[in-house]
């Protein structure tokens, strides 16, 4: 367990490679329903922060979009790939594709999961530290 400069804890958790690792087939509509859940959580979870730590963040959802502003005008982008049944995630530090694998959204590249993920990159990019 680490300390952040936030005053927060982390495990840092290892997670097998994707490969060996079995894609949930789903159908459109599951996709829209899975990732509309998550889009309305990190929504939620964004409108608590700003009532209780008055956190300077604008939230654009539009379509398959969820854009987070933050105070310095850095973006965090997450949308839906309705073809590829991906959620991808793009941060002033890179571009992240997540897949719905064996129940939970993994990251394709290093095997990190979606929520977590959104959580410390809102903290480390606007300062904010979500509840979800």
């Amino acid at each position: 367990m680490e300390h952040t400069q936030h005053g927060c804890y982390y495990v840092n958790i290892q997670i097998p490679p994707i490969e060996g690792r079995k894609q949930m087939a789903m159908t459109d509509t599951q996709f829209h329903q899975l990732a509309d859940e998550m889009f309305q959580a990190i929504d939620n979870a964004i409108e608590l922060a700003i009532d209780e730590q008055d956190a300077d963040i604008d939230i654009d959802a539009s379509g398959n979009v969820l854009q987070l502003e933050f105070e310095d005008g850095s973006k965090i982008v997450i949308n839906k790939q309705e073809p590829l049944h991906q959620i991808w995630l793009a941060t002033k530090f890179g571009g992240y594709h997540f897949s719905f694998i064996e129940e939970k959204w993994i990251d394709e590249r290093n095997g990190t999961e979606f929520m977590p993920f959104v959580i410390e990159s809102i903290l480390k990019q606007g300062g904010v530290n979500l509840s979800l």
